[in-house]
């Protein structure tokens, strides 16, 4: 058979079928199936989502040696297609082509050859569901220096369907794996050998033949030796425990009686299965592994290092450290000539078009919006290019690993230490950062705590609010400390709030860290580029549009309903600054002085402005809730207004208070006007306690459009959006209710 497929010439194309072939790339993670999906498409790319779910898929098309093309579709990497939860039932899915996906024409297995053993056990099962296969066999180099280099042609002989040996990391290979592609897409009986294991025990084929009649028409079709892989992988599957909601009622109650009797009877049924596979691996393997010596790699002797408890984990903190500044240092340039550009553009419109409201919402609202979103991409950048890095040099493999103790007590994945570190810089990216997690129900926890992180947006807060009660040369050591305990604080809560909502809301089965470690390679640059490209389309398509919207929404809150008074308040003063100030041989310390009053004026009439716009209004309207907070009706405008970014707080408090829109947290006008606010009766509002109770609310609630768009992609779910709103909004009143109160009822002001 084998040298029959070797020998046999490619058809030519009219000869082949006219629907539309589709090739599913799958394979073990690690196994570079992403590297070869590059190296056979270019750069040509669609990307989209499996129904219903937020895992991505990518497609292309494939242009064959025939000259025919054919739909080449990536599917998540899989140990095994056995599923217990809905994230590795989408690997069946894609692979089987269950409803509603097209089932593949032709099935193209990537194998790590340094790692043939475990690699075969999810060639057999794609095999077993009568599927063609193709298997490129993929670092055969990397074999090769492991000592155990793998014969292609003998493996082809022993699995019955065309192998091709490949370098994927260096283009080799590639166009042999399409002829043989053209070949069976033309021929497909040539590449569906039939079962290569069977089972020997007469009760196991008993129970797969009980499952049978059970096994839907849509996911068998016609084809016997699928239906009975399907049964099989049914008793593997289906238990009282799974997350899986699709399969029917009729096929979980027959797998429940036989898994019953099976019990009853003392039998291990996954272990039969496991047994009888790899049993069929081990038999065959000496025919088509060369060479048995075992070499001690480089991989084993770094590992010796990098897994060490006592060497491992400083050297994992350091990294980190080294990711966390670089997010903020190596990004800082780039997020500051982006900010400049925005706002030279927007001055510029601002120039050009007439004075009036028209102007101010193209420069605030328009430009201004999208600024706000455009100022995260370096740190998403730098983040979706390190997370990239570490996990095409297979280091991200050992940072589950080292971790996964410890984020499992709290009910998280060892995967979600370097999203939730990021998350110090900034959330967006943090949230992106989560793609790298295998299991939808750890992505989705991590993703719920992860604002909770003390992102750079909130530290302008902190250091306008910890100045106010601790003014510049007072205690400098208990601003720093104050400053340190929010990040600290920040990081405790969203601990917690993982160890609630993973034995609560998200409480799921516990899945121990099974992963393979693979070996350390050189990060594949045309794999990184695509990724990173896909994921800056992404934000700036998707999450962008959300937030430019939210940006809009929240310039005509501040700006509206239009008062004729108001806008014309000081309106003589300031044409007669200005007639004074287009006087060339005004003296320059008068001209200080108009401009500054002119300034003065300008601040009056936007904090005017703002106390009768919407969001004055609704400042006023939530006072009532705030008040136990310590909050009057100007903080509830800067809440309000700080939902478009965290540090719009800062400016907001600079309209709201006369100072203008021009300040930062360094500005002393500002510092001295919250310093001298009061309440009706006289009372200071930014006392210690108060400002203690509004670190503390913008510490928890999630204050942030950018974060909540990123959400709704991420999660395709307004569900989940809204329930982390409130969730972390209820969080943030309650903590500072208690705060303020509590401080209160000790004596504290």
């Amino acid at each position: 058979m084998t040298d029959a497929i070797r020998s046999q010439p490619i058809p030519n194309a009219p000869s082949a079928p006219r629907r539309q072939r589709v090739v599913v790339i799958a394979g073990n993670p690690n196994t570079g199936k992403s590297t070869l999906f590059s190296g056979m498409t270019g750069t040509h790319v669609r990307i989209g989502n499996y129904p219903g779910i937020t895992v991505e898929r990518q497609r292309a098309t494939l242009q064959l040696p025939d000259l025919t093309t054919a739909e080449l579709v990536d599917s998540p990497g899989t140990y095994s297609l056995s599923a217990r939860t809905r994230d590795e039932f989408i690997a069946l899915e894609a692979i089987a082509g269950l409803p509603p996906l097209e089932r593949p024409t032709v099935v193209l297995d990537v194998i790590d050859a340094s790692q043939l053993t475990r690699n075969l056990y999810l060639t057999l099962q794609l095999i077993e569901l009568d599927l063609p296969i193709v298997v490129a066999l993929n670092m055969t180099d990397q074999a090769e220096a492991n000592g155990r280099p793998v014969d292609a042609a003998k493996l082809e002989i022993a699995l019955g369907v065309p192998v091709v040996p490949i370098c994927a990391r260096k283009n080799q290979g590639i166009d042999a794996v399409k002829s043989r592609l053209a070949a069976v897409l033309h021929d497909p009986a040539r590449a569906r050998p039939g079962w290569r294991w069977t089972p020997k025990d007469g009760p196991l084929l008993d129970d797969i033949a009980a499952i049978e009649p059970h096994v839907p028409e849509a996911w068998a079709g016609d084809s016997a030796p699928r239906r009975r892989a399907l049964a099989l992988w049914a008793l593997l599957s289906l238990d009282d425990d799974d997350e899986l909601k699709d399969v029917p009622q009729a096929l979980r109650d027959a797998v429940r009686k036989r898994r019953a009797l099976a019990l009853g009877a003392g039998r291990d049924l996954d272990r039969e299965v496991i047994e009888g596979r790899y049993h069929w691996i081990d038999s065959h393997e000496a025919s088509f592994v060369k060479d048995h010596r075992v070499l001690k790699s480089i991989t084993d002797r770094v590992d010796r290092v990098l897994l060490s408890p006592w060497i491992g984990f400083p050297f994992f903190l350091g990294l980190m450290a080294f990711l966390f500044e670089s997010l903020f240092s190596w990004s800082e340039p780039l997020i500051g000539a982006i900010e400049s550009t925005f706002t030279w553009i927007g001055d510029t419109l601002h120039g050009m078009l007439p004075s009036g409201l028209f102007a101010d919402f193209v420069q605030d609202a328009v430009i201004g919006g999208v600024g706000a979103f455009m100022v995260f991409l370096p740190q998403i950048l730098l983040l979706m290019l390190f997370l990239q890095v570490l996990e095409d040099s297979g280091y991200m493999a050992r940072v589950a690993v080292i971790m996964d103790r410890l984020m499992r007590f709290l009910g998280l994945s060892g995967r979600a230490f370097v999203p939730m570190l990021s998350g110090y810089a900034c959330a967006v990216p943090a949230i992106l950062g989560t793609r790298n997690m295998e299991r939808q129900r750890d992505r989705l926890l991590t993703i719920m705590v992860l604002p909770f992180m003390t992102c750079s947006a909130r530290l302008p807060v902190y250091a306008l609010l910890i100045a106010t009660i601790w003014p510049s040369g007072d205690s400098p050591g208990t601003a720093g400390l104050l400053l340190v305990g929010m990040y600290l604080f920040g990081t405790v809560m969203a601990l917690l709030a993982a160890w609630v909502l993973g034995r609560t809301l998200w409480r799921g089965v516990e899945v121990p860290l099974l992963i393979e470690l693979p070996p350390y390679r050189l990060p594949h640059l045309k794999t990184i580029g695509r990724g990173l490209w896909s994921h800056v389309r992404e934000f700036v398509t998707k999450a962008g549009s959300i937030i430019l919207i939210c940006s809009i929404a929240m310039w005509f809150l501040l700006h509206f309903p239009r008062s004729e008074h108001l806008s014309n308040m000081h309106e003589a003063e300031l044409t007669a600054a200005q007639a004074q100030l287009d006087q060339p041989a005004l003296e320059d310390s008068k001209r200080a002085e108009l401009e500054t009053s002119v300034a003065t004026w300008l601040a009056a009439r936007q904090a005017a402005e703002s106390h009768n716009s919407v969001a004055g209004r609704l400042g006023r309207l939530i006072e009532p809730v705030i008040e136990p907070l310590g909050f009057d009706w100007r903080i509830g405008i800067g809440v309000i207004g700080a939902f478009a970014a965290r540090e719009v707080f800062v400016s907001t408090m600079g309209v709201v208070y006369g100072t203008g829109a021009d300040v930062d947290e360094e500005t002393p006008a500002l510092r001295e006007r919250l310093a001298d606010a009061r309440w009706p009766d006289g009372r200071k509002v930014f006392t210690p306690l108060a400002c203690l109770s509004l670190l503390v609310f913008f510490a928890l609630a999630c204050q942030c459009m950018s974060t909540l768009a990123t959400v709704k992609r991420e999660t395709r779910s307004w569900n989940l959006t809204v329930f982390m709103f409130v969730y972390m909004t209820a969080a943030a009143w309650i903590a500072s209710f208690t705060i303020f109160q509590g401080g209160k009822l000790l004596g504290f002001e």
